[in-house]
């Protein structure tokens, strides 16, 4: 089967996902929260992004970027995802694997369904590690311990879960975490047999990364309330100097949106991640491109910025570089050709990405990423 013609798109491996998928998976996958306007915000911000093409002065591409002492094959990482094992078993550490192959980051979620030391040794010392920030200083230290000893070498603190958020599609299609086989999950479940004959072999996923620190919370039930919630903390500015005290390589601020917090990251971190969390969290928020160029004027050319939310294709990295953005990270996507297509599929996604990337650079007459910000139309 030739995969750039049964599925050329990401949007096609989004589709197979969802009909191989039990409906729960696909909303926890999918979904925002509220009424999804910041979800729908981001692509659409993007679509508003236009880059004029230069044509007689044809230029080699070539997408490799450096960032944060790194050399990558492409402006573009997976982005965390808490409990990837759902749609996959080993979903992490398969997707950590075809990440190092194509030579672009891969970021662990604390709340993954597999641990730092499972997943650490496939990043081959290059991966990231996203914590969502423990109250507990001891359990933080036990962390970065843990994720340092596995392989990790860049952290990603994400500061944009001051409270949790209801997703209510979550709710809706009863999923809770940990997972509960309710006779409406198993009726789910039973109408996506190659979905459930995997889950059966490899069992219910479950947050081991927390599991050791339990019993440390109260973690109750409910859709979006879990381990990962009870053990965790609104961070401010001393618990980000905590986290640079304690990390001895390159620390990422994520999910941040206003000029003026990324002023105050970018004086602690090494780098600032531009994200409204995929709209999962604050349905009135904007997306990282509408609010990219007031973030790059606020800390300058040289402080690396990344960002997501809405990227659909090649084109949509690139429209996120010319904002301002040094790389572009994305989530659903890889996830989506894993449930499609398996390992396999997680690559053809990263490869569709790749291919876009090289053609639009070769349409603006660009050699590097970066030069798409001289196609920027006014």
């Amino acid at each position: 089967m030739d995969l750039d013609d049964r599925y050329p798109a990401l949007s096609d491996l989004a589709r197979a996902a969802r009909a191989r998928l039990p409906r729960f998976v696909w909303e926890y996958l999918d979904s925002g929260t509220g009424d999804e306007s910041a979800t729908r915000a981001n692509p659409e911000a993007l679509d508003g992004v236009r880059l004029t093409p230069r044509v007689l002065a044809p230029a080699e591409a070539d997408p490799s970027v450096s960032l944060l002492g790194r050399d990558w094959a492409m402006p573009v990482g997976i982005a965390p995802v808490g409990m990837s094992g759902l749609v996959h078993p080993r979903a992490e550490h398969i997707l950590a694997t075809q990440a190092t192959r194509a030579g672009i980051p891969y970021c662990l979620s604390t709340v993954a369904a597999m641990t730092p030391e499972e997943v650490g040794p496939a990043t081959e010392g290059r991966g990231w590690f996203q914590l969502y920030p423990p109250r507990d200083a001891g359990i933080r230290r036990d962390l970065l311990s843990r994720a340092r000893a596995s392989g990790f070498d860049t952290l990603v603190l994400t500061v944009d879960l001051a409270a949790p958020s209801r997703r209510e599609r979550q709710r809706r299609a009863r999923l809770t975490n940990p997972m509960r086989l309710t006779p409406p999950i198993l009726a789910q479940a039973a109408m996506a047999p190659a979905w459930s004959a995997r889950m059966l072999r490899s069992g219910v996923p479950r947050l081991v990364t927390l599991e050791r620190y339990a019993d440390r919370s109260g973690a109750g039930g409910g859709t979006t309330s879990h381990l990962g919630y009870a053990l965790r903390v609104a961070p401010d500015m001393d618990y980000l100097r905590a986290c640079r005290a304690e990390w001895d390589g390159p620390l990422i601020v994520k999910g941040v949106l206003d000029p003026d917090d990324a002023r105050k990251a970018a004086a602690v971190a090494d780098a600032v991640w531009v994200s409204n969390h995929g709209g999962r969290q604050f349905e009135a928020a904007p997306s990282a491109a509408t609010v990219l160029p007031a973030i790059r004027a606020a800390v300058g050319p040289g402080m690396p910025l990344i960002a997501d939310g809405g990227v659909r294709s090649g084109t949509d990295v690139l429209r996120l570089i010319a904002l301002g953005a040094d790389m572009a990270m994305l989530a659903r996507a890889p996830h989506h050709g894993l449930a499609a297509l398996g390992p396999a599929g997680a690559a053809h996604a990263l490869h569709i990405l790749r291919a876009g990337l090289l053609a639009d650079m070769g349409q603006l007459g660009v050699a590097r990423p970066d030069e798409a910000r001289s196609r920027l139309t006014p």
